[in-house]
């Protein structure tokens, strides 16, 4: 169901990008981040927040490719008020078919003089200045003010008017650091809404951070304050303790419509698939009782409850699992399944994949099929992703093996084949066979990236699970993930710390950053 019913629309700013990947485990490269836009585009937010292009080379490319491929929504970058930052993020979005450049200026007493250490006058000059310059280039642009929730609200009035004058069309109260109240956030919004000069030449917006778990609920509040947009991440990611959960957001404006008589755009039918999809990039899992997407959302264990939903869903159910993407078909999938009925399932999961892919897949489920007696969604899932790497493969497995034993030490022999042919082999000698096959790999590339994160866990239950692996690897400064899957733990190992170095080879071909 998308938001096409009368009532006020509320726009949707995702962050997800810039923010939420901020958030630390939460990096992604630059094909990573063109595959979320395009998810988020298909979802329906009315802008996506590309990233900070003045941050880094990096950043700058992956936001000029994310503007050179959206044309649904509008593409954003996010600057400080700062020529340079303007010129940077107006060269990486010039593409865009929907350009939007944001710029954001602290305005509240700590920030001002231990931050920025200026006067009030020389910040509503400067973002005044900052707006003015940006208008330049592009006629979208955003403003906000930086902790405004712990600033001054007639100085924030002062502010917004200012850069409403110099051509901002929207003017955001960002609560930065989770401090702010709902009620008062929501006074707080009323107030800067009704005595900002010319305000109503702007749309006001939200940006609010989850510090005390109030995050939604004071996007909720701004909305009954007369917010016009709201700033949002999937799954909640971002700074600290996150961003306000754009699924969350997106369900409570449509299940409470009756209250708050608002909705949005949003297909909520693809929130479970794009909360897995970020899962499935970032490696960052949802907790089982994360509202509206986790695991137990909609589960029923109380004999109580279950009676009740077998009855009538509503009455321990104020929504389907359909509507925000949970397949709703249950068939059971195993060996005998057909290939039809297996990419009716991929599509179910939100995944739309090529002939070639569907027949790799396919082929790869059915050797699962073999040895587990039913494949779950979780396992699929974990196949197409395993099998679509996002970036080019520098390196690929060949065949392994490893010599183990509490008496032997441990010993691993790997042969990769390179991108132009050749093959390298090599045995190496490590503490445990997966420090051994990483060494030797390590070894082959020419590289020694340190290993921050090496998680591992099983996709499903049973003896017969697939074994999930993410790794986290670093190298001066900069880091890349890596997953894979395989019902062998070593080689689920060996799967996602290669995806982890073609990651890093690819960048650092390109000289990314």
């Amino acid at each position: 169901m998308s938001g096409n019913e009368s009532g006020r629309i509320i726009s949707i700013f995702d962050t997800t990008l810039r923010d939420g990947e901020q958030s630390p485990g939460c990096s992604m490269n630059s094909q990573e981040k063109i595959t979320v836009a395009r998810h988020l585009e298909k979802l329906g937010v009315d802008t996506i927040e590309a990233g900070f292009p003045a941050s880094s080379p990096g950043d700058q490319e992956s936001v000029r490719a994310i503007a050179g491929i959206i044309k649904n929504c509008a593409v954003a970058g996010l600057c400080r008020s700062r020529e340079k930052d303007i010129d940077a993020a107006w060269e990486a979005l010039s593409r865009a078919a929907s350009p939007r450049l944001h710029v954001f200026l602290a305005t509240s007493p700590i920030h001002m003089e231990y931050k920025l250490k200026m006067t009030a006058d020389q910040v509503a000059e400067q973002a005044a200045a900052a707006v003015k310059y940006a208008k330049r280039f592009c006629s979208d642009v955003e403003f906000s003010a930086e902790d405004a929730s712990r600033s001054d609200p007639d100085f924030l009035c002062r502010v917004f008017g200012a850069v409403i004058q110099a051509g901002a069309l929207t003017v955001n109260i960002p609560d930065t650091v989770g401090y702010a109240m709902p009620g008062e956030f929501g006074d707080l919004v009323k107030y800067v809404r009704e005595h900002t000069p010319q305000g109503e030449k702007a749309k006001f917006s939200v940006h609010v951070h989850d510090d005390l778990g109030l995050a939604v609920a004071n996007s909720l509040a701004a909305v009954n304050a007369g917010a016009d947009q709201l700033e949002c991440t999937i799954n909640g990611i971002g700074e600290r303790a996150g961003n306000a959960s754009l699924e969350e957001i997106v369900m409570a404006l449509r299940v409470r419509k009756d209250f708050l008589r608002c909705d949005t755009r949003v297909d909520s039918a693809q929130l479970y698939p794009a909360s897995r999809l970020i899962t499935l990039v970032t490696g960052v899992k949802v907790q089982p009782n994360k509202a509206v997407v986790g695991e137990n959302a909609f589960a029923h264990e109380s004999g109580i409850h279950q009676h009740g939903v077998l009855a009538k869903r509503e009455t321990y159910e104020i929504m389907t699992p359909e509507s925000v993407g949970i397949p709703k078909n249950r068939m059971v999938l195993g060996k005998h399944s057909g290939r039809h009925a297996f990419e009716e399932r991929l599509k179910d999961l939100g995944f739309l994949v090529n002939p070639e892919t569907l027949e790799q897949v396919f082929a790869e489920f059915k050797a699962l099929a073999d040895k587990k007696k039913t494949v779950s969604d979780r396992d699929i899932e974990a196949l197409v992703m395993d099998s679509t790497p996002i970036v080019p493969e520098t390196w690929k497995l060949d065949h392994w093996a490893v010599n183990t034993g509490s008496a032997l030490g441990s010993s691993g022999v790997i042969r990769l084949q390179h991108k132009d042919g050749r093959y390298e082999k090599l045995i190496s000698l490590g503490d445990g066979p997966i420090d051994a096959i990483f060494k030797a790999i390590n070894q082959i590339v020419g590289r020694e990236p340190e290993l921050e994160l090496y998680e591992i866990g099983a996709v499903s239950g049973g003896s017969a699970s697939q074994g999930e692996t993410m790794v986290k690897i670093a190298l001066d400064g900069r880091r890349w993930n890596g997953r894979g899957v395989s019902t062998d733990v070593v080689a689920s190992s060996i799967k996602a710390y290669l995806s982890a170095i073609n990651a890093m080879e690819w960048d650092l071909e390109r000289g990314g950053d």
